[in-house]
């Protein structure tokens, strides 16, 4: 029983959850939050989220398994492995999906919304979707954007038109990447596994790949320029709270700009030096640096937009 449950988790993929961390950029960049009541809605969303897809990791798991037994990796998972009965994981998941839907539709119908359509996307993505070249990246990125905009329903918050083209080509640098690094890992065992790969030449994937990592940057550099900050007088950035608006109110969060580019070029390096890409989540724990840069950016914005009472 004991390694039933162990084995369920792996197969929920706690790792993953990191991904829902970004249903709290609208907080974030709303200015709320060291709000608690809006806090504290968005780190619950963020858990209801996590159950939903980790119900959908372990559908996606049991759909899968014939293709997962022909990969070098997936095919140590516990439900491809055999390790995880399938009658339990299939339960397991249905529970979840129950749980989570119905705490998404106490918190907020439109969040219900979204949270039920990106279970159904992704139920349409392990069915059928994955086995079309560009819809099937456009799909994974579509999980991405509705995580952002989920997270910004529950607490009512708005996203800038440049935040909002910021993730989407952030979402689709990140697919793009994934579907690199899996084809250089699965080599040529690719069409056994995901035939689809075998519609992304490697120079089309290193188009895809320049296209969106220079228009990450790009709109997260014009979003950053107009995005206000909430500095108020008494912080210990008072200096900046007396300065005229021309230099902080609408130029101040650029300082993060670097970091970003930064963070693109090592995401870059990763996925081309060490072919590592195919999992976003474990990338970000297992790279010192980018973790790193990501934690700087992260302290730099709250600093930036916030100082500190």
């Amino acid at each position: 029983m004991d390694k039933t449950i162990i084995f369920l988790l792996k197969t929920s993929r706690p790792r993953q959850w990191l991904k829902n961390l970004s249903l709290l950029t609208g907080l974030i960049f709303s200015g709320w939050l060291f709000i608690p009541e809006k806090l504290l809605t968005s780190l619950w969303s963020v858990v209801i989220f996590s159950l939903l897809a980790s119900s959908v990791y372990i559908f996606n798991d049991l759909i899968d398994i014939n293709r997962d037994r022909k990969h070098p990796l997936k095919k140590k998972r516990p439900i491809a492995s055999g390790k995880l009965p399938i009658p339990i994981a299939l339960f397991t998941a249905i529970l979840l999906a129950v749980i989570s839907l119905t705490l998404a539709s106490r918190l907020s119908f439109f969040f219900f919304i979204l949270c039920l359509s990106y279970a159904i996307l992704h139920f349409a993505y392990s069915l059928w979707l994955k086995m079309f070249a560009i819809i099937d990246v456009l799909t994974i990125a579509s999980g991405f954007v509705i995580r952002v905009y989920a997270g910004a329903v529950a607490v009512n918050a708005h996203i800038n038109v440049w935040l909002l083209l910021c993730v989407v080509s952030f979402s689709l640098f990140l697919a793009i990447g994934k579907r690199r690094s899996e084809k250089t890992l699965l080599a040529g065992k690719g069409l056994e596994h995901r035939e689809v790969l075998s519609h992304y030449p490697d120079k089309l994937l290193d188009i895809y790949t320049s296209m969106f990592a220079n228009t990450t940057w790009l709109t997260y550099a014009l979003f950053a320029f107009q995005q206000p900050t909430f500095i108020r007088q008494g912080s210990v950035l008072t200096l900046m709270s007396s300065l005229p608006k021309a230099f902080v109110n609408q130029k101040l969060l650029m300082v993060t700009v670097p970091i970003v580019i930064y963070g693109v070029m090592r995401y870059l390096q990763l996925i081309y030096d060490q072919d590592k890409g195919e999992s976003p989540a474990e990338v970000l724990l297992s790279d010192k640096s980018l973790l790193t840069a990501i934690s700087v950016w992260f302290v730099l914005v709250v600093l930036v937009m916030y100082g500190i009472t």
